[in-house]
């Protein structure tokens, strides 16, 4: 029997059998609203802040991790005539009730569950820096499909529509249509497909989960890769020790790049030029390790996990005196875990597995081999995105959500 791809709305990204379009409304506001959805959340079909941006024809919806740098939201902040608030309670924070502001505002809305949204304030500094408004529901959430952590905890689309609701005036109930059509929905295909989810469960369907380190897929992976000034061994115990000549990063979350080239502190190799791709003058003129290492540090979060090929990059650093935070992911052994053989060197396994080399993310040798390690972590990543889109699918065809 052929298979039927099911229909998909492309606006609202659900199948068309529970899609919400219908019920949205197009509402102008004084408020400019502005929503930063944690990249997780994207993928939730129950989420609302998606939803709340559609519902509002000043509204604007920005996805990403940090935010600091983005031009978008920058110039969404920056007009002086509506300042910007975030929406965000706990101590400092202004009841919008008892104390509104006197003229239009920017609205600023945190979209994610409230670990992501946690972070996402937490990384970003400017955010905590902007005025602070709360508000108390003045009744618990209809979120009747999703369990909120606390009974005065509400969904983002009735956060927006409580807080315009204050801010302009009693005509904001509309907003609430499409939540309300798709927690109905969900509740009837509950009832509709109970016998079927117990037939399911019979003949459950089994993902085999990819064999990949918990750490793969989180916005917190940094790549690096690291060139050194290195001695052959048959030198043997008279040659000087490996050097770290060269050091490069690459943030996955926001693209964030670091690079540098380090001067030599001992005498060079005959083979590092050829090896780093680097000439003697470039090496010469490279900064201070100090220097470098202070750079490096700056440039770290305390909860990102580094990541890289193998461990010799991360042994160079370490042995030279540089910091590394202590979660730590070798690529290497979690694609040979995937594969359930030897994935071999950096420089042939992207044939191997098919993967499109990126561009050179530096200079010299440096910059190419963190390319490759940028390409692993993002077809490991990929693998397990899959993995989860796949699960979430059949969960959905159990209970569509």
């Amino acid at each position: 029997m052929d298979f039927e791809p099911r229909a998909f709305c492309l606006r609202c990204n659900r199948p068309a059998s529970v899609c919400w379009c219908a019920h949205v409304p197009s509402i102008a506001t004084r408020t400019r609203v502005v929503i930063l959805q944690h990249p997780r959340e994207r993928y939730v079909a129950i989420g609302t802040g998606r939803m709340a941006s559609m519902c509002l024809t000043s509204a604007s919806l920005h996805l990403g991790v940090e935010f600091e740098h983005d031009a978008a939201v920058r110039a969404a902040l920056a007009d002086p005539t509506q300042p910007a608030a975030l929406l965000w309670p706990g101590e400092g924070a202004i009841d919008i009730a008892a104390s509104p502001p006197t003229g239009p505002i920017t609205l600023v809305v945190i979209d994610g569950t409230w670990t992501t949204a946690k972070k996402l304030v937490r990384v970003n500094p400017f955010l905590a820096s902007l005025p602070r408004y709360a508000f108390a529901p003045n009744a618990p959430s209809a979120y009747r499909i999703r369990r909120e952590p606390r009974d005065d905890y509400v969904s983002t689309i009735e956060a927006v529509a409580h807080v315009l609701t204050v801010l302009e005036g009693d005509h904001f109930q509309p907003m609430l249509a499409p939540f309300s059509a798709m927690i109905d929905a969900q509740i009837e295909y509950q009832a509709r497909l109970h016998g079927a989810r117990v037939r399911h469960r019979r003949n459950k369907v089994h993902l085999q989960r990819p064999r990949l380190a918990t750490e793969i897929g989180s916005d917190r992976l940094v790549c690096v890769s690291g060139e050194a000034n290195a001695w052959p061994y048959h030198e043997g115990e008279s040659s000087p020790p490996d050097e770290l000549v060269q050091w490069v990063a690459h943030r996955l979350a926001t693209g964030e790049r670091f690079e540098a080239v380090i001067a030599p502190r001992q005498r060079l190799a005959p083979s590092t030029t050829s090896h780093t791709q680097l000439s003697e003058e470039r090496l010469a003129a490279g900064e201070t390790f100090a220097h470098f290492a202070e750079r490096w540090r700056a440039f770290l979060r305390e909860d990102d996990v580094v990541c890289a090929w193998g461990h010799y990059a991360r042994r160079l650093l370490l042995e030279d005196g540089g910091y590394l935070p202590s979660a730590y992911l070798d690529l290497r052994r979690s694609l040979g875990d995937n594969l359930r053989m030897k994935a071999g060197s950096i420089d042939d396994v992207g044939a191997r597995i098919g993967l499109v080399p990126s561009p050179p993310m530096g200079e010299g040798r440096g910059g190419e081999r963190l390319a490759r390690v940028y390409d692993v972590a993002m077809h490991l990543t990929g693998i397990q995105r899959r993995y989860e889109e796949a699960c979430a699918r059949i969960q959905e065809e159990a209970c569509p959500a």
